[in-house]
């Protein structure tokens, strides 16, 4: 018995959830001013963008290189997804 692919919309909440849990797994709550995960799955393919707003990062590239590991994370989490 083979099971169905998820829904677009159960894609869509995964990558999001992920994205969003590796954020907060870096910085706190608190520390983030502002946090936008806008993810689409379309006809099978996936888009992920993390916008990520930490005033009084150490390092000005720090939050946009937790940006891109959240969005990463996020893809990993729809490949996990898919190979359960």
């Amino acid at each position: 018995m083979s099971q169905a692919d998820p829904s677009d919309e159960e894609v869509v909440r995964v990558a999001a959830e992920a994205a969003e849990g590796l954020v907060f797994s870096r910085y706190k709550q608190s520390a983030v001013r502002d946090l936008d995960v806008t993810v689409t799955f379309e006809e099978g393919v996936l888009e992920v963008d993390v916008y990520l707003n930490v005033p009084g990062a150490e390092d000005d590239s720090e939050p946009e290189q937790v940006a891109d590991d959240a969005a990463l994370a996020a893809r990993e989490a729809v490949d996990d997804l898919f190979e359960a």
